[in-house]
């Protein structure tokens, strides 16, 4: 009964992609229907002529029209398409703006989180004034200044398995502007099911990379579809080894680049005729600010025979999708930080703060120098968690004799018992920073107090310092 449920799903998800190459063939001939009445004699000098776009079209998209690629049949394909943005965030902004601008005639967004005054420095679509406002309905106020033309569909809500098949439904193709993996698998395998393509980019700090996937957008099971991101990366990466852009940080270029090459592909596959000959072989393409040459690309094998989504004995349907059968969080891992420290070993802000005051102590800021450059408490010294956590150096010296080289000559003398503290920025690095301490022995046998303050540079804001910098 199974196979017989699992067939039924498969031959469904056939049928709708089926419908929308269709559908898009359909639109392909009313455009050439359209240039071909255009372009015929009229019975009489005084007839008006009917022309596919207004005049204004004809004016705002001219000089991308007599770019080869595109001419007029591209931007009649451009005009009844429809592309979903899955976030509004700095790779959702730069996209929809051009994607707007091009003349896409339906240009849809989800995303159910507020404008911040941290996303301004690289999501271009928001304004100072919008802080707090839902980002989708900030970027649309934007891109209908820029274009009145599109239809803008706001989806103010989170991406879930439960709506993601309903909402993906009505576009044509789907771009994963998006940075966490749990909804990057979310993504690829909903436009799978469905016969969409998707266009996927990220970025972190200085680096980004682009793909392609389920191009053509081929039924599960036919080999000649493209890759999706499950046949790219078959399992996640370790939960603790995801960072975001809070914690890694990023330059406002460099996700604005790839989000525009995302537009950019978009355009590509939707302009695209039978007859226009390009090289549709699947592909990462990597980029990196501080690289020369800074673009370089990776090609990509294509579907997997044993992928979960998209072979021809697939285990996840939308049928699993939608009951919630497939948890896409449990899939790629808790990004919680574990609690090493018991609570004799931290100490809150609050405790700290008369501690503070009184400098009998050494206090340790294990983040990065350039964190630590930022804003410092006072008298703090700064080593990085790296260089604590590392087992050995280039010269093979024991790690304890290592560790006693980077410290302070006052912290490791066997005379002294003045208690050490560490800190960092959200009270997780630090904990790591007491467990390495204690573990080779600098506690002296517990006679000298090792631990960290609970909560970090965060807490520290909040409960004691409001003028503290929150970057």
């Amino acid at each position: 009964m199974e196979d017989i449920d699992t067939k039924c799903t498969a031959i469904r998800a056939q049928i709708t992609a089926t419908e929308s190459q269709l559908a898009a063939l359909k639109e392909e001939l009313e455009a050439a229907e359209r240039l071909r009445g255009a372009s015929a004699p009229t019975s009489s000098k005084h007839s008006e002529r009917k022309w596919p776009l207004s005049a204004e079209e004809y004016q705002r998209y001219g000089r991308q029209m007599i770019v080869s690629q595109i001419g007029l049949p591209g931007q009649l394909k451009l005009r009844s398409a429809s592309v979903l943005l899955v976030g509004a965030g700095g790779l959702g902004c730069p996209a929809a703006l051009y994607l707007a601008g091009a003349g896409v005639g339906t240009v849809g967004m989800v995303d159910g989180d507020t404008v911040e005054a941290s996303n301004l420095h690289r999501q271009v679509l928001h304004r100072t004034k919008n802080v707090g406002k839902y980002k989708v309905d900030s970027a649309i106020e934007y891109l209908e200044e820029l274009n009145p033309h599109p239809k803008y569909c706001a989806h103010r809500e989170h991406l879930s398995p439960q709506n993601a098949p309903g909402i993906f439904q009505n576009y044509d193709i789907i771009l994963d502007c998006t940075d966490n993996p749990a909804t990057r698998y979310l993504i690829s395998d909903t436009a799978v099911l469905l016969g969409k393509p998707l266009v996927t980019a990220s970025a972190l700090r200085t680096d980004g990379q682009l793909m392609v996937l389920n191009n053509p957008p081929k039924p599960p099971g036919d080999l000649s579809g493209g890759p999706c991101y499950r046949c790219v990366f078959p399992k996640p990466p370790p939960a603790d080894t995801v960072v975001s852009c809070a914690d890694g940080g990023i330059l406002g270029p460099v996700v604005g680049t790839m989000g525009v090459l995302q537009a950019l592909e978009t355009i590509k596959v939707l302009v695209k005729s039978v007859d226009q000959s390009s090289d549709d072989r699947p592909s990462l393409h990597i980029f990196s600010a501080y690289s020369n040459p800074p673009f370089r690309t990776i090609r990509l094998r294509g579907r997997r025979t044993n992928c979960a989504v998209c072979s021809s004995e697939p285990t996840i349907t939308l049928s699993t999708l939608q009951s919630g059968s497939t948890d896409y969080v449990q899939f790629c891992g808790s990004a919680r930080f574990p609690q090493v420290l018991s609570k004799d070993e931290r100490v809150s802000v609050r405790e700290f703060e008369p501690i503070y005051d009184s400098k009998k102590y050494s206090l340790i800021d294990v983040r990065d120098p350039v964190q630590f450059g930022i804003c410092n408490l006072e008298n703090s010294i700064n080593i990085p968690i790296t260089q604590i956590l590392q087992d050995r150096t280039f010269d093979n010296k024991d790690p304890k004799e290592t560790l006693r080289s980077l410290l302070p000559p006052e912290l490791t003398s066997t005379d002294s018992t003045d208690p050490i503290y560490f800190v960092c920025r959200m009270g997780n690095d630090s904990q790591l920073a007491v467990q390495k301490l204690r573990q080779l022995g600098f506690d002296q046998d517990g006679r000298r107090f090792i631990g960290d303050i609970r909560g970090g540079l965060k807490a520290w804001k909040a409960e004691v310092d409001p003028e503290w910098p929150e970057y």
